[in-house]
C-alpha cells in the first residue's frame, strides 16, 4: 500500500531509475513527499525509506538537516523575512515584527486560520531589493509594511495562485528536458559499466 497518490508514485519511480543505488534519491523523494503533503508526514518519509532501502531514522535524520523540509505541519504559506546585514539594515526586523502582527502568529508558529507560517531566514540572495521576503520559495519583493499587507491579502483571496502555489510545489509545470531514458536503457548501461569495471579490475590470487 503506497502512501504517494498515482502521479507522486510514478515520478518517485522515474527518479530511482535516474540514480544507481536508490539511496541517493532521498532528496528528490523528500521533496515529492512535501509536494503532496505540505510538509513530510510519517506516512511519506516511511515512504521514501522503503523506496530508498533505509529506514525512517535515516530519511528522517537527513531531512532534518535542510531547512527546506520541514517535519512538522505547515501553513498553505510559509512565508520568510530576511534578518541578514543587508536586510537588518534596510529594516529586516521591523518588516518581520510587522508580519507577526499581520499574521497573527509568532516566528516559527502558523496563523490562527492555519494558512501562513512564519519564518525568520538567513540571507535570501535578493539584497538589492531589502528587505527580503519569500513565499514558499518564491521572491514576492515586498518592502513595505504596506505592500506586505496586500500581499496577505491577495493570498488569502486566492490572486497568487499561480505564482505561488502551495507550500512543498517546487515546479508547477514538469520540464520536458532533463534527463530521460527508459529503464531498459538505464539498465543496459549500467550492466556494461559495471562489466567494464570488473575488466579493469585485477582478480584476486590465493
Amino acid at each position: 500500500m503506497t502512501h504517494f497518490r498515482i502521479d507522486i508514485r510514478q515520478r518517485a519511480e522515474e527518479l530511482l531509475a535516474l540514480y544507481p543505488r536508490s539511496r541517493s534519491a532521498m532528496l528528490p523523494l523528500l521533496h515529492l513527499a512535501q509536494e503532496q503533503d505540505g510538509y513530510l508526514s510519517d506516512e511519506g518519509i516511511a515512504e521514501v525509506a522503503q523506496l530508498t532501502g533505509t529506514t525512517a531514522a535515516d530519511v528522517r535524520g537527513t531531512a532534518a538537516f535542510y531547512d527546506m523540509f520541514h517535519l512538522e505541519p505547515v501553513g498553505k504559506y510559509v512565508v520568510g523575512v530576511c534578518t541578514n546585514i543587508a536586510c537588518l539594515l534596510a529594516g529586516g526586523e521591523e518588516m518581520l515584527e510587522h508580519a507577526s502582527s499581520t499574521l497573527g502568529c509568532a516566528v516559527g508558529s502558523t496563523s490562527p486560520d492555519g494558512l501562513f507560517t512564519l519564518e525568520e531566514t538567513e540571507c535570501l540572495a535578493d539584497c538589492n531589493i531589502a528587505p527580503v521576503v519569500q513565499v514558499n520559495h518564491r521572491y514576492v519583493r515586498t518592502t513595505t509594511p504596506e505592500a506586505f499587507d496586500q500581499l496577505i491579502d491577495d493570498l488569502r483571496a486566492g490572486k497568487l495562485e499561480h505564482d505561488v502555489p502551495s507550500h512543498g510545489t517546487l515546479i508547477r509545470v514538469r520540464r520536458s528536458g532533463g534527463l530521460h531514458a527508459s529503464r531498459a536503457e538505464i539498465a543496459a548501461e549500467r550492466l556494461e559499466a559495471r562489466e567494464a569495471r570488473e575488466a579493469r579490475t585485477p582478480k584476486e590470487t590465493k
